[in-house]
């Protein structure tokens, strides 16, 4: 089977794409990939890593705020339309897999009118504008979460899918990582993390508590991002026993699995592996975001009393500290955080995925 991969811009978009094409690469042996991404996206760097192949289309998202703009917008997107549709036929797609970006709309609207079935995966909990408009040229949109639904016009075509969870994630053992880690049975343990590339506001808040919890049977695990490392590192040269900070997490699934709190982004990605492995969090939404969507994951799971959420505004290291004191000595509103994290797991994504791309390869057949 010969699948196109279209995703594009931020890891929260590619990552899925890639997860499920490692997942169909291992279990059908005829399964054939490409992508179609764009030049200024991590797909350049992502995509090869993962071993696939990939083109490239040149479009851009609407400029709401100068409609003049949009004028070479569309210039764009005629020509990304038609590009793509070549990329499918030379390939010969069998079906499409679209998982969000600007590129996702021209490949979905080529593959339609060449009748090659596609689907497109929504991550987080309200659409954006892509798999909005997207959705009338799909056979399925697929989504995350239940809620999703609701804010789709053709909802006919939803498939509650959930996002793609990596299975190292899936299968770390809680009790065999804390052995691992060195983590007693009387401590607490309080991951922190502001994604790869770190979180300067995060990383400053963090920076006035650490000394409050060295010596405590409350430990820490800081990762600053790499290119703010150097910097905490000097700041907190001070930081005792019981206390880890590092530029990045290379174990994610080990200290996930580990952990009695997990301190975080609210990203789509992020928010779906927290929930699979019942993790109380406390989230602080990135502003920097298309269409606020981290803070909207963050109300979903606050709401659902899975999370605390704490916005970047009411952010600081008191604010930061209260909280999380107020949720690590509590152990009954840990455990009930837990069970509230139950109702968003979805552990047999990558499963889903796979039913959805062969039945799209049998309607394919069938045109």
């Amino acid at each position: 089977m010969n699948i196109i991969f279209a995703g594009g811009g931020t890891g929260g978009h590619i990552n899925p794409a890639i997860s499920i094409a490692d997942f169909m690469r291992l279990r059908h042996h005829d399964f054939k990939a490409l992508f179609i991404g764009t030049r200024r996206g991590l797909e350049t760097r992502l995509v090869p890593q993962a071993g696939y192949d990939i083109e490239y289309i040149d479009i851009r998202g609407f400029d709401r705020r100068n409609p003049f703009n949009n004028i070479s917008v569309i210039k764009k997107l005629i020509k990304a339309k038609s590009d793509c549709a070549e990329i499918i036929k030379r390939f010969e797609a069998d079906a499409v897999v679209c998982t969000g970006g600007y590129v996702s709309g021209p490949v979905a609207m080529a593959a339609s009118k060449l009748s090659v079935p596609a689907l497109i995966h929504e991550q987080n909990v309200y659409p954006g504008l892509t798999v909005k408009g997207a959705a009338k040229y799909v056979e399925y949109v697929a989504v995350s979460f239940d809620e999703t639904v609701s804010h789709i016009k053709q909802k006919e075509k939803c498939v509650v899918t959930g996002n793609p969870i990596r299975e190292e994630i899936l299968k770390a053992n809680r009790a065999e990582c804390r052995n691992k880690l060195g983590i007693k049975d009387n401590e607490k343990f309080v991951l922190i993390f502001g994604g790869s590339l770190g979180a300067e506001r995060i990383n400053n808040a963090v920076v006035g508590i650490l000394e409050r919890f060295s010596g405590t049977n409350i430990k820490i695990l800081f990762g600053t991002g790499e290119r703010n490392y150097e910097d905490v590192l000097k700041r907190c040269s001070n930081v005792g026993q019981g206390i880890t900070i590092t530029p990045y997490i290379n174990n994610m699934a080990e200290v996930l699995s580990a952990s009695d709190l997990v301190v975080s982004r609210s990203g789509a990605i992020t928010v779906s592996e927290l929930a699979c492995l019942n993790k109380p969090a406390i989230l602080i939404p990135s502003p920097n975001v298309v269409r606020n969507h981290q803070q909207q994951n963050a109300k979903e799971f606050e709401d659902a009393g899975a999370a605390v959420m704490l916005c970047e505004d009411d952010l600081s290291s008191d604010s930061l500290y209260s909280a999380i004191i107020s949720l690590i000595n509590d152990a009954g509103k840990l455990e009930c955080m837990s069970e509230n994290m139950k109702k968003y797991a979805r552990s047999d994504a990558l499963l889903k995925f796979e039913e959805l791309i062969i039945e799209m390869c049998k309607k394919g057949k069938q045109k």
